[in-house]
């Protein structure tokens, strides 16, 4: 038995898998990667165009992050309570980075930690306990970020807590109204939460808890005037407003957060993914000027054990310094509108319903029909619910062709690393426009002739 054989056997015999149906799952083995390619066991190559799960940022096996690893030990272990200088260097980069109302940094181990504690810092701060998050969200699989999620993944952590409150996310694409512009869908969708403000008891709500593109559910872009509605319903009935840059954070975007495209600040923001670009487990809580100076009085009444761990706070220093010294988020700005011009190629295709983009943060809408807008999945059954099984077809022809990423529902997520140049984008998308045809063909309309 090979070695990569009696990997992926131990795998299957003893690794549990999120998302997935165990029996048959069949996972690849990473046998080797760079930059924005990996390999599988079988010597096959893949480009990493979701960056994993939307987090290798400066790419596989980049050089000054791994050394950041050889010089583990240079700052010993610290427990929470204690300042240590990667910790210090780690916090006041991510606050030079952030919106200028920002002020300090919580640690967690990740994002769903981080949205946790983002929505107890909430409550500790407002003295209230509903918490208004949108339908299509995805927030993390802990108990609380279970809750505050909008889609079907949030049913396994259901009968829920009590306070949590859904409200819609403007999906333009999939509305029934057709708004003569950006601004009339913005009013209607700021009406429709105003009101039910109003329906919850404004004095009940601590905090108003969004993606300000939703990410894993479509990278659903608002639309103008959106997220500054938001804001000033906040400021109108003294409401929080939390906003989730797990996904988007550090550069994903083409700027620093996703907020930093519109006008407006959030008063907590929380961030995991793109700090270390997944090579060590870090997330936070970043928090106003005047959050901070209410704990300047009050006790902060949560902990984690590894809260601002020393080893992960030193690799997301690296992490940073990579991003400043190679100027990665301008790449990511500058390929960004050259993937979107490859993606609005894709409008031609028969099954392409809409196109999403910003930054190196797309997603690609698949439709039955382009006239009726019927997805190629109704809502709610992927994750193996699926009983046509054509987006897990097309992703997995993806594959086969050295295309790796994941979709949810009808979309698929196209998010590579920061890193990618102009040649690995069209030679990336060349091989999804062949498989789209190939898809088309064979699975999506097999008994049509098609061109394109």
């Amino acid at each position: 038995m090979s070695d990569y054989l009696s990997i992926k056997e131990q795998d299957k015999q003893y690794v549990l898998h999120s998302w997935a149906k165990q029996g048959s799952f069949n996972p690849k083995v990473i046998a080797k990667a760079e930059g924005v390619c990996f390999w599988d066991d079988a010597g096959n190559r893949y480009f990493d165009m979701s960056s994993q799960l939307v987090y290798v940022n400066v790419g596989h096996q980049h050089p000054k992050v791994l050394k950041a690893f050889q010089e583990i030990g240079t700052y010993p272990l610290a427990g929470p309570s204690f300042a240590t200088k990667p910790k210090s260097d780690l916090s006041q980069r991510i606050i030079e980075l952030a919106p200028s109302n920002m002020a300090k940094v919580f640690y967690t181990s990740g994002g769903a930690e981080a949205n946790d504690h983002a929505v107890k810092i909430a409550r500790m701060v407002s003295g209230r306990y509903k918490i208004f998050s949108r339908y299509r969200s995805y927030h993390g699989a802990t108990f609380g970020a279970g809750n505050l999620t909008g889609e079907s993944r949030r049913f396994a952590a259901e009968p829920g807590l009590p306070g949590f409150v859904k409200f819609e996310v403007p999906y333009l694409y999939r509305e029934v109204i057709d708004f003569d512009s950006e601004e009339a869908a913005t009013a209607y969708y700021l009406g429709k939460l105003r009101n039910q403000i109003l329906y919850e008891g404004s004095d009940t709500i601590a905090a108003i808890f969004i993606e300000p593109i939703p990410g894993s559910n479509g990278v659903l872009i608002p639309p103008k005037g959106y997220l500054e509605g938001v804001r000033a319903l906040c400021d109108e009935f003294g409401i929080l407003m939390i906003c989730d840059e797990v996904m988007t954070g550090f550069g994903r975007t083409g700027k620093g957060f996703a907020v930093d495209h519109y006008d407006f600040k959030p008063d907590i923001m929380t961030f995991a993914k793109g700090v270390t670009s997944g090579y060590a487990p870090l997330g936070g809580v970043i928090i106003s000027e005047d959050i901070s100076r209410f704990f300047d009085e009050n006790v902060l009444m949560t902990g984690l054990t590894y809260s601002g761990h020393t080893m992960c706070t030193q690799i997301g220093v690296a992490n940073l310094e990579v991003y400043e010294e190679e100027n990665i988020f301008e790449n990511a700005e500058k390929m960004g509108i050259l993937l979107k011009q490859r993606l609005e190629k894709l409008l031609t295709f028969p099954s392409i319903g809409e196109i999403r983009s910003i930054g190196l943060f797309a997603g690609v809408e698949l439709v039955k029909d382009k006239a009726t807008k019927e997805p190629i999945i109704q809502y709610g059954l992927d994750y193996g619910k699926d009983p046509v099984g054509l987006m897990n077809k097309f992703i997995s022809m993806l594959s086969a062709n050295g295309f790796y990423t994941y979709s949810h529902e009808s979309t698929v997520i196209i998010a590579p690393p920061l890193i990618i140049t102009e040649e690995q984008i069209n030679e990336a998308m060349d091989i999804f426009e062949s498989t789209l045809k190939q898809f088309e063909k064979e699975g999506l309309f097999p008994e049509e002739t098609l061109s394109v």
